[in-house]
């Protein structure tokens, strides 16, 4: 095309070459960008993951996880189409599974002992039942049971958005914008093409 020629096209003209080109380097780099958000919320749910599994600070890794995940497009959390909550704090709900146990088994532990004095002086006779029958009805009475820990206070999800102004939103807006462009340029000039043949 010569000078003359791209001139009568106006200030504003890019060749097709050009916002082929453009196209082609946002449309790689939407790529690369959505691929790193993926990863990088990979990594994050795994720190979120090694931290419990440490007995570390679960909070500041959700809320990096939580805070990235809103933010970023391409970080759905969901791993295949399981419907269990895809953040689950296994190891903190099994500490404190454990500690709800061990505080129950010591306050029955001294409870039995109290049953047990109490029983022997109501029941001096070792061999009635009715010292027996004493004591269960004691600890059926005074004993306690483990209080149910609810799992969905330690299992968590979070949602991606369809869009986010980061590079892949950006790069993937600007891929759309300069394939629309290309493809009507391109349709245009076959339009014209043929008219001109007809």
């Amino acid at each position: 095309m010569s000078r003359k020629e791209s001139s009568s096209h106006g200030f504003l003209y890019v060749p097709t070459t050009v916002l082929a080109s453009v196209c082609l380097v946002s449309g790689v780099v939407s790529v690369f960008a959505l691929r790193n958000n993926n990863l990088t919320m990979i990594r994050l749910r795994q720190d979120v993951f090694k931290t419990d599994q440490n007995n570390g600070d679960t909070e500041t890794a959700l809320r990096n996880l939580r805070k990235f995940v809103y933010g970023h497009m391409n970080t759905n959390l969901h791993a295949g189409i399981s419907s269990e909550a895809p953040i689950q704090l296994v190891g903190r709900y099994s500490r404190l599974e454990e500690q709800e146990k061990a505080r129950v088994s010591a306050v029955n532990a001294n409870l039995q002992q109290e049953a047990t004095a109490t029983c022997e002086a109501q029941f001096p006779d070792r061999l009635s039942g009715g010292r027996l029958t004493c004591v269960q009805q004691y600890l059926a009475s005074k004993g306690i049971r483990e209080n149910p820990i609810p799992k969905e206070l330690y299992t968590f999800d979070f949602v991606s958005p369809r869009f986010s102004f980061d590079l892949a939103g950006v790069s993937l807006l600007l891929t759309i914008f300069f394939a629309l462009w290309l493809l009507g340029r391109l349709t245009f000039h076959l339009f014209l093409g043929s008219f001109m043949r007809g």
